[in-house]
């Protein structure tokens, strides 16, 4: 515990929690109160932790939207536990990564997304083209206490830090004002959470190395690759079995899927026959779906505001699939979003005669403009129409600083 609750390491982990921000937990203190509430009473709470008689307090329980519509729950724990976990996380880390798997990639230091999809290209390259993709039903719901207990022991011998790190396990959860204990899993979204999956997982990894197979994992998020359909059936019974009877975890056998690699997605990419990558289609429709609440037309707000909140979408979604070969896809959005944007600027307009003057401004002629301004057309088909194109050209998109996906990919890339 000496290590944990040193100063400096108390310091590196409210540095690291302020810098996530986040919401207050079920006590309402902001990141921001803890240096004055630790100036007054972190003698106490280092005094409770090191003889083993603090008592976290419990999580408080929101949900999010997945991808596919589903539901899934985020356990917030209060600034001050945060900073525990996080403080418990960096001493913990250094002394699991030594142990981790290389086919490991998600939670760690110096790792990432693009590495495991590269590995993954890897194999399919090599002739695996048939994936065993293995989905964990709610994972961090399920998670055995006593089972991950005993493989942190292989490791630490301090009974008080055991103690806490299953006191945080335990503590429990508020939902609607109502605290209820938890007697399995650990809560999705606490500082601790990523290590100790990874530490439950870890024993998965060294099953499937001892078995030679060939897989990448990320977080949950197994892939296994084999060169037959036949073998693909074998390796999903037998890995199953095991992760059912001696991880005391279990397999969502409707998600789960034997099929060649390009039938299906891998952390928002497909690995396409050859080992090159594309963006998955959900990922596109995902991404087409946050356009659209940008650009709705009854929002009410200015056009360069619209703009400015199209930017970090647009490059933050770029920076993660710059690794896919996706020019000519990249292109298509281009001009669907300028198109969006176009649809946009005639509803602004309102009235018929603004949108005349609007064009006539942009340089269309005085007869051109009033034969889309007086169109019955509905707005997205006034969008496509030349008028609108000449008013709002390509040119003008850049000049007023719209995000180019083809140009930054090309960018990236070079």
């Amino acid at each position: 515990m000496g290590a944990i609750l040193s100063q400096s390491n108390i310091k590196q982990a409210y540095k690291q929690v302020k810098r996530n921000k986040g919401v207050a937990g079920i006590d309402q203190m902001p990141v921001g109160e803890f240096a004055r509430w630790y100036s007054q009473k972190g003698e106490t709470l280092l005094s409770e932790l090191y003889n083993g008689t603090y008592e976290p307090q419990g999580v408080k329980q929101v949900e999010i939207t997945k991808p596919n519509g589903g539901k899934r729950k985020l356990g917030i724990p209060t600034v001050t536990d945060r900073i525990i976990q996080q403080a418990i996380a960096q001493v913990l880390s250094p002394i699991y990564e030594r142990k981790f798997s290389e086919h490991s990639y998600g939670f760690r230091p110096n790792r990432n997304a693009c590495q495991a999809l590269k590995k993954g290209s890897e194999y399919v390259e090599s002739g695996r083209s048939i994936v065993v993709d293995i989905d964990l039903k709610t994972f961090f719901d399920v998670v055995n206490h006593d089972r991950l207990m005993y493989r942190l022991s292989l490791t630490i011998g301090d009974k008080t830090l055991l103690g806490l790190i299953r006191k945080y396990l335990q503590s429990g959860i508020m939902i609607d004002g109502v605290v209820s204990q938890r007697t399995e899993g650990t809560p999705q979204g606490s500082p601790l959470s990523p290590l100790l999956s990874n530490i439950v997982l870890d024993e998965l990894d060294k099953e499937l190395e001892k078995r030679g197979h060939k897989f990448v994992r990320y977080a949950d998020d197994c892939n296994i690759y084999v060169r037959s359909q036949a073998a693909g059936e074998r390796v999903m019974e037998s890995v199953s079995n095991f992760i059912e009877s001696k991880l005391k975890l279990k397999v969502n056998k409707e998600k789960s899927q034997v099929c060649e690699v390009h039938q299906t997605k891998f952390l928002g990419y497909t690995i396409q026959k050859d080992g090159n990558l594309s963006i998955s289609k959900q990922s596109v429709a995902r991404f087409k779906g946050k356009v659209r609440r940008i650009t709705k037309r009854n929002r009410g707000i200015k056009f360069e505001q619209v703009i400015a909140e199209l930017t970090p979408v647009m490059r933050g979604w770029l920076q993660y699939f710059r690794h896919a070969r996706c020019k000519s896809l990249l292109k298509k959005l281009d001009s669907w979003i300028r198109r969006k944007l176009r649809c946009y600027r005639i509803k602004q307009c309102k009235r018929t005669i603004t949108l005349q003057q609007f064009l006539k401004s942009r340089g269309v002629e005085t007869w051109q403009s009033w034969i889309l301004a007086l169109s019955g057309k509905g707005y997205w088909r006034k969008s496509g129409c030349p008028q609108m194109h000449q008013a709002l050209d390509n040119k003008w998109f850049d000049e007023i600083g719209l995000y180019n996906l083809t140009l930054n990919y090309e960018r990236l890339n070079n």
